[in-house]
């Protein structure tokens, strides 16, 4: 069951030759192994759900895919670490184009980088296939919140707890301040 290391975690490979002129649509939706790989590799608790639907097309010699995806995921509260689900739900719009990532200097009259924002340069494709992996990956790494909490938890609360404990953030803080007091030194 376990998977190569040449194996995509998600099954999400669409082939340059092998796309229909009208587009292509494309569901992904991992099996636990594959979440549990995702939820690793984004060094979150859980992926508890997970569904793209993706429409490839070719456009300017390349691939535009657009579709939405959709996902459930579990981290540790950064205030108290009990469990935070996040429901997420984030468009996808990406180019890939075949060949070597080449200078952004086109030919004059060539249109490929035209209305495309910055961000937005196509990836480029080293051979005939592109596997979405990534960019599903990344998609949902971007959407994560990076301090996820509690309804009613607050980020100052953070300092209030520490501080009940013996050493607070100001144990920490005193002792670069004043080098030489040292205990007992």
């Amino acid at each position: 069951m376990s998977h190569h290391q040449d194996t995509p975690i998600l099954d999400a490979i669409i082939r340059f030759d092998r796309l229909p002129a009208s587009g292509r649509e494309l569901e992904v939706t991992p099996d636990t192994e594959a979440l549990a790989a995702t939820a690793a590799i984004l060094k979150i608790t859980t992926v508890e759900a997970f569904h793209a639907t993706l429409t490839a097309v070719k456009l300017r010699g390349g691939i535009r895919v657009q579709g939405r995806l959709t996902a459930r995921i579990v981290q540790p509260s950064v205030v108290t670490f009990d469990p935070v689900t996040q429901d997420i739900d984030e468009p996808v719009d990406r180019l890939f184009v075949q060949g070597p990532d080449k200078p952004h200097n086109p030919a004059p009259g060539a249109e490929i980088f035209v209305d495309l924002e910055d961000e937005d340069f196509p990836d480029h494709v080293d051979g005939n296939e592109v596997d979405l992996s990534a960019l599903l990956i990344e998609t949902l790494a971007l959407a994560i919140d990076p301090y996820p909490r509690l309804p009613g938890e607050s980020l100052d609360t953070i300092g209030i707890d520490l501080a009940d404990k013996e050493e607070g953030p100001f144990a920490g803080l005193k002792a670069l301040k004043n080098p030489d007091d040292k205990d007992g030194a």
